[in-house]
């Protein structure tokens, strides 16, 4: 077993993924991610980009291959520890926004601190400060319900930034805003991950979500490929968005 480049926080080599079903998700893949680093996977759906955040996040557990965070191999941890780590290291946007019901707005943003042990003060304080950017600060009182689904994406997003973590792994976090919406938000995003040396590795199948990105890893059918053709996406109004070519 050896050892990933001192530059990398995040390294993966040769990781290999199948459903249940017996289809292949990854095909060998490997990937190192410099610290600050925006990453963007991208692909067609269907392409791998979630198994391989799932991968690289400790969520899902290659079948063959390795992962590494800051020279410590994720792949030999227990699931106690990848919890933690997790927790305390690493941040996640789904494509669909899942807030606690019970709780408000910014108890939901809050919750990763308060997890963590941070005061409830404190953690109010850094979630209203990316509430506010968010432009969701009037609606801190609120329940989810009370929120529309991007509004509750966004608080998704503000909840993943609160802790700054090290890592923040994105699978498709813009996916149910509108454009102008959508551009918005990435700006924030990735703005604030530059600002707070946050790293970012991102799954998007959207060529202006990639564009923001520093670097870009196309995959095709569970495997790493020079260039990708992605098929017109139309946004949430119904337009086609542009393709991209990496």
């Amino acid at each position: 077993m050896v050892a990933p480049p001192d530059s990398d926080v995040l390294w993966a080599r040769a990781l290999y993924f199948r459903h249940k079903d017996g289809s292949p998700a990854l095909g060998g893949v490997s990937l190192g991610v410099e610290e600050g680093e925006i990453l963007a996977v991208v692909g067609p759906r269907g392409s791998g980009k979630t198994t391989l955040l799932r991968c690289l996040a400790g969520l899902t557990t290659a079948q063959r291959g390795e992962v590494w965070f800051t020279g410590v191999p994720l792949h030999t941890m227990g699931r106690i520890a990848r919890e933690r780590l997790r927790r305390d290291r690493f941040g996640w946007i789904d494509p669909a926004p899942s807030l606690v019901p019970e709780l408000t707005v910014w108890e939901n943003a809050a919750l990763p601190l308060m997890l963590r042990g941070t005061g409830r003060a404190a953690a109010r304080t850094a979630a209203m400060e990316w509430l506010d950017r968010l432009d969701l600060a009037d609606r801190a009182r609120r329940r989810p319900h009370e929120l529309t689904h991007a509004e509750r994406q966004r608080v998704c997003i503000a909840r993943a930034l609160a802790p700054t973590p090290g890592v923040l792994f994105a699978d498709e976090p813009t996916a149910p805003l509108h454009r102008a919406d959508r551009a918005r938000v990435l700006r924030t995003l990735t703005s604030a991950a530059r600002s707070h040396g946050i790293t970012v590795v991102l799954a998007t199948h959207d060529a202006e979500t990639a564009a923001l990105a520093d670097r870009t890893v196309p995959l095709l059918d569970g495997r790493r490929v020079t260039t990708v053709h992605l098929p017109p996406v139309p946004d949430s109004e119904g337009r086609p968005a542009c393709s991209l070519s990496v």
